[in-house]
């Protein structure tokens, strides 16, 4: 059993920043990779980034340059810095775990919303 918990969305005007944050807790016996998705109604869920155990990071071309993914292995800790926010990212954002067994874990979603 392992439980993901969200921070850090809110409302935020263009252009300005938020910063996300997902702490895993329980069952856990490998990271293979953390990451954050997001969904806007009517959408598909999407990528936005990754990073697998050994650093490497994989991103949204619609985010690469204004949003960085990073982690903190001692507190199973995974955290989205976005910068230079758009209305188009607008979306609830969830926090995904990949222990690198088949299984995998999502958090309840934490909406973020740019508007003037």
């Amino acid at each position: 059993q392992v439980h993901l918990v969200e921070s850090g969305g809110g409302l935020v005007q263009p252009g300005g920043s938020l910063r996300l944050s997902c702490a895993a807790s329980g069952n856990i016996f490998s990271i293979y990779a953390l990451g954050w998705y997001r969904q806007a109604p009517g959408k598909q869920r999407e990528l936005v980034a990754t990073i697998t155990n050994d650093g490497s990071t994989n991103y949204a071309d619609s985010v690469k340059g204004r949003f960085t993914i990073s982690r903190d292995n001692a507190k199973n800790t995974v955290r989205l810095q976005m910068n230079s926010l758009k209305p188009e990212d607008t979306a609830g954002y969830y926090c995904h775990l990949e222990p690198g067994w088949g299984s995998e874990y999502w958090g309840q979603g934490t909406q973020v919303t740019v508007s003037s």
